[in-house]
């Protein structure tokens, strides 16, 4: 999953940062409140973080900002503010959710988990397609009931693929969630780690899952 980090302490930023990029997301940071809405508005994120004291332009403005051009991303508020009627005018303007400094880094990463599991209308959080299961909030993978160890970018590449199942994903929009980088069409880092994937999820099993749409990319779905 990529997120959007709008945030101008350098400290707290980084903080988040490495938790984030810890649980296998991929991580923007900005810094100032009008670069972040043009991210926010271009970006391709699927959880914004956004602290309301911002130069630039003020957080509450960056939120308005983005529900005003229609982009639905979650938005988890941020910041040092506890007052209710603060707390209040963001949910009003569009946030998702709210959470006050100091916080402990464990529920951040939780209420991101949260946030995610509403984006794609999952309730019990549980990824399932056929009888491969991925619990987010353990990391485990299972396919039919044999757990599936996996690598740490593994994971993220199996996690994306299983929270679009069915959607063909191209390998441009696969880089940009999984590796956060611009997609160089000489590399074959992609196509490897679908590899390491199916060694460890189809190889030997008569249902085949992830599949391969020439000239697009790849998609996980059952057949």
């Amino acid at each position: 999953m990529r997120v959007l980090v709008i945030e101008d302490e350098a400290k707290v930023a980084s903080f988040i940062r490495r938790a984030l990029e810890e649980e296998s997301y991929a991580v923007d940071v900005c810094d100032d409140g009008a670069k972040g809405l043009d991210l926010g508005q271009n970006g391709s994120y699927d959880l914004i973080i956004l602290d309301l004291m911002l130069p630039g332009l003020p957080g509450i403005e960056v939120l308005k900002g983005l529900r005003k051009e229609k982009v639905q991303t979650p938005v988890l508020i941020l910041t040092a503010r506890s007052q209710v009627e603060q707390k209040v005018r963001g949910l009003d303007a569009g946030a998702d959710d709210y959470l006050t400094k100091p916080f402990a880094i464990e529920e951040l990463l939780a209420r991101a988990r949260a946030l995610f599991r509403r984006g794609v209308g999952e309730v019990t959080g549980i990824l399932q397609v056929d009888d491969l299961v991925l619990n987010p909030a353990t990391r485990e993978v299972t396919r039919g009931g044999q757990r599936i160890e996996l690598t740490a970018k593994e994971y993220a590449l199996l996690e994306y693929l299983m929270r679009h199942a069915g959607r063909v994903l191209t390998r441009p929009m696969i880089v940009e969630h999984v590796w956060n980088m611009d997609f160089d069409s000489f590399t074959n880092v992609i196509d490897v780690y679908v590899n390491y994937l199916r060694n460890k999820i189809d190889r030997g099993r008569e249902r085949k899952l992830i599949q391969t749409v020439r000239g697009s990319g790849y998609v996980l779905r059952a057949v």
